[in-house]
C-alpha cells in the first residue's frame, strides 16, 4: 500500500477512535486492501455544497468522524462570522440509513461549541429545511441527506442564514476552517446537549401554510377537487408532508403508491432513488395506469427533486424531464400571475445555464426578465437576495427536476413543486385538455427545444483525473465544427470567458468560476459539459431547437431533433 495511505491508516488504528472503526479497518486490511486504499486514499472533500460520498470508514469515507470535522469547521466558522450575538443552527435529515445518526452528531457538535440547534424530530424535506432557517431566523443549517444517490451514500449540506446553500465567500472560508482541523481530538462532541431544542409540526404548519400561499387558481381546483393523482415518495420525505400540502391545496382523490410508501435508506424497490429515472416511477406509472390517473408525481430521498408522468394524445403514459417540466411550471407562473393581475412590471425568473433556453423565450416574449446562474440553487438563492427590494423573484428551476416557486425558501422544493403541477393538470383539465397537449401548445408558440443528457463516469481513485483530462482537451482543442455546424461560441466558466473560435473575439462572463464548458454552434445548437461536484462523474448537455409547424408536426419534427443530437454526440464521440 502506499506509504502516504499506511500513515492515513496507522493514524486512524492508533488514534482516539471508537473501536467498531478499528476493527472494521483491520477487517478491510485482511479482506479487501483495495477498499481498504480507497477509504483513505485523500480526505473527503468538504467542498462548496458541504460533503457527499459513500458510508464506511475511513478518512474518504462518511462517518461519524468526517461528519464530526465538517461540524466544527462550520461552528468555528459560524463563531468567526458572527462573533457577538445567539448563533442557531436548524438541522434536518433524509430516509437514509445513518441519517439520523449524522443529524444528532452534528447538533451535539454544534451544541458543543455553544451553539443554540434547532434539530427536526424526526425525517424532513430539505427545502423545510431552508425554510426553517429564514423561520427562525438561524445564522445557519445543516441537513444530512445524498439526494438521488444510491442507498451506499451519504451527505452533509450546509447552508447559510438566508437559507440558501453557502455561496462565496462563506463555502470556501467554511473549507479553510475545516481542513485547519488535523485531529478528530480537536472536535468538540459532547456536553451541549442542554442547547438542542427538538422541532416538529409547529414548523411543518409554518412551512404548509406558506406553500398553500403560493396557489393561484384555487377556484379552480374546488371544480377540479377529484383530479385523480398518483404519488410515490421513492421511499424517501415527501411522505411527511406532500399528502398533507395536496390536501390543503384542496385536492381529494390521492393514491399513494404502497410500495415506496415507506421510508427506507435501502430503497428496496429501486436500485437508484432518482425521479429522473424510469426504473425509480415504476411502480407509479403501474398505479397510474390502474386507476386511469390524470398525472403522476414522484420525490427523491430528501424531497427536492419532482419527476412527473402525464399521458400523450395517444392515451399513453410519458415521463416528462426536467426541462420539459420546467417549461409548463415556468409559463404557468407567468400566464396565471397575468390572468389573475399579480403580475409586477419587476417581475422576474431565474433558470441555470444548462436548462432549456426555451425558458428565455417564454419570458422574452412575456416582457419578464430572465436570468441565467451557474448550476445549483444556491445561485438562484444568491441572485434572490442580490435584487431583494428591487426585482420580484417569481420561480426558478434546472433541468434536473428542481422548481422553486416563491422566496420564503432558498432551494429546490418538491413539495410545493408537487403541488403547483397538480393545480397546473387541474387548470388545464378544467380547460377540458392535459399537460401534454399544453406543452405542445408552448412549442407551436415558442419553438420546439429538445435536450438530451450524458452522464460518464469515471470510478476509482484515478476516475477524477480521467474526467480533469476530458476537460483540458475540450480546452486545449475545441472543435471548429460539430455535426457539420461551425462552432460560433466557446464560454469557458473556469476562466470567465467567451471566445468566437471562427474569429478569434473574445469577451468577459460576469458569473462566478465554475468548471462547465459550452460550445454554441451555428444553427442554435448548445453542447454544455459539467463535471460533478459531488461524484466521479461527467455530464454533457445537448439542445437543439426548430420551428414547429403545429400540433400535428410534433412527432416528425421530435424524431428529427432527435437524431440531431445523436449527430452531436457521435461527431464528439461520447
Amino acid at each position: 500500500m502506499d506509504q502516504k495511505i499506511q500513515e492515513k491508516v496507522d493514524q486512524w488504528l492508533n488514534g482516539n477512535y471508537d473501536s467498531a472503526t478499528k476493527e472494521s479497518i483491520q477487517q478491510l486490511a485482511a479482506s479487501n486492501p483495495a477498499e481498504l486504499a480507497d477509504s483513505f486514499y485523500r480526505n473527503l472533500e468538504f467542498g462548496t455544497g458541504g460533503l457527499r460520498g459513500i458510508m464506511g470508514v475511513g478518512s474518504n469515507r462518511m462517518n461519524k468522524y468526517t461528519i464530526g470535522v465538517a461540524t466544527q469547521g462550520f461552528a468555528n466558522y459560524l463563531k468567526i462570522l458572527y462573533p457577538t450575538g445567539e448563533i442557531k443552527v436548524a438541522i434536518a435529515h433524509d430516509s437514509r440509513n445513518n441519517s439520523r445518526f449524522f443529524a444528532e452528531t452534528t447538533a451535539n457538535v454544534f451544541g458543543a461549541n455553544g451553539i443554540k440547534v434547532y434539530l427536526f424530530e424526526a425525517l424532513r424535506p430539505t427545502p423545510e429545511l431552508s425554510f426553517t432557517i429564514r423561520h427562525l431566523g438561524c445564522q445557519g443549517g445543516v441537513v444530512c441527506t445524498a439526494s438521488h444517490n444510491p442507498k451506499e451514500y451519504n451527505g452533509y449540506k450546509a447552508y447559510g442564514s438566508d437559507g440558501g446553500q453557502l455561496v462565496p465567500p462563506h463555502d470556501t472560508n467554511v473549507i479553510i476552517e475545516v481542513e485547519k482541523i488535523k485531529s478528530v481530538d480537536e472536535v468538540k462532541w459532547t456536553g451541549g446537549e442542554a442547547n438542542i431544542t427538538l422541532i416538529g409540526k409547529e414548523i411543518d404548519d409554518a412551512y404548509l401554510s406558506m406553500v398553500k400561499g403560493l396557489s393561484v387558481y384555487p377556484d379552480v381546483i374546488a371544480r377540479q377537487k377529484d383530479l385523480r393523482i398518483v404519488y410515490t415518495p421513492i421511499h424517501g420525505t415527501g411522505i411527511t408532508l406532500v399528502p398533507q400540502i395536496l390536501q390543503r391545496f384542496g385536492f381529494n382523490n390521492v393514491t399513494i403508491v404502497e410500495e415506496q410508501s415507506v421510508p427506507d435508506g435501502n430503497f428496496p424497490t429501486v436500485g437508484y432513488p432518482n425521479p429522473e429515472e424510469a426504473d425509480a416511477m415504476a411502480y407509479g406509472l403501474k398505479k397510474a395506469k390502474e386507476i386511469d390517473a390524470d398525472i403522476l408525481l414522484g420525490t427523491d430521498p430528501d424531497s427536492d427533486r419532482v419527476g412527473i408522468g402525464v399521458k400523450d394524445n395517444d392515451g399513453n403514459w410519458v415521463l416528462m424531464n426536467g426541462n420539459q417540466t420546467a417549461v409548463l411550471a415556468f409559463n404557468y407562473m407567468i400566464e396565471a400571475r397575468k390572468a389573475k393581475g399579480l403580475a409586477r412590471p419587476n417581475d422576474m425568473v431565474v433558470k441555470t445555464i444548462v436548462t432549456t433556453d426555451l425558458i428565455d423565450e417564454i419570458a422574452r416574449q412575456n416582457d419578464i426578465t430572465c436570468y441565467n446562474v451557474l448550476t445549483g440553487f444556491k445561485w438562484i438563492a444568491e441572485l434572490i437576495k442580490a435584487k431583494e427590494g428591487k426585482e420580484n423573484y417569481v420561480v426558478g428551476g434546472e433541468e434536473s427536476y428542481g422548481l422553486m416557486v416563491g422566496s420564503q425558501i432558498r432551494d429546490k422544493d418538491a413539495i410545493s413543486a408537487v403541488a403547483i403541477l397538480c393545480e397546473m393538470a387541474a387548470y388545464e383539465k378544467d380547460k377540458g385538455r392535459s399537460l401534454y397537449q399544453k406543452l405542445i401548445d408552448l412549442y407551436v408558440q415558442y419553438g420546439y427545444y429538445k435536450e438530451s443528457l450524458i452522464s460518464i463516469t469515471k470510478k476509482g481513485m484515478d476516475g477524477q483525473a480521467q474526467i480533469a483530462a476530458m476537460m483540458e482537451g475540450y480546452r486545449t482543442h475545441p472543435p471548429k465544427t460539430i455535426n457539420g455546424s461551425p462552432v460560433t461560441q466557446l464560454l469557458d466558466y473556469e476562466l470567465q470567458k467567451g471566445l468566437n473560435p471562427q474569429t478569434g473575439e473574445e469577451w468577459a462572463i460576469d458569473l462566478p468560476k465554475s468548471n462547465v464548458l459550452q460550445f454554441i454552434l451555428e444553427d442554435d445548437s448548445k453542447i454544455s459539459a459539467r463535471p460533478s461536484g459531488t461524484e466521479p462523474k461527467i455530464k454533457f448537455y445537448f439542445s437543439v431547437n426548430t420551428v414547429l409547424a403545429n400540433a400535428g408536426a410534433f412527432k416528425a419534427t421530435e424524431a428529427e431533433m432527435t437524431e440531431k443530437i445523436k449527430g452531436i454526440i457521435a461527431d464528439l464521440k461520447l
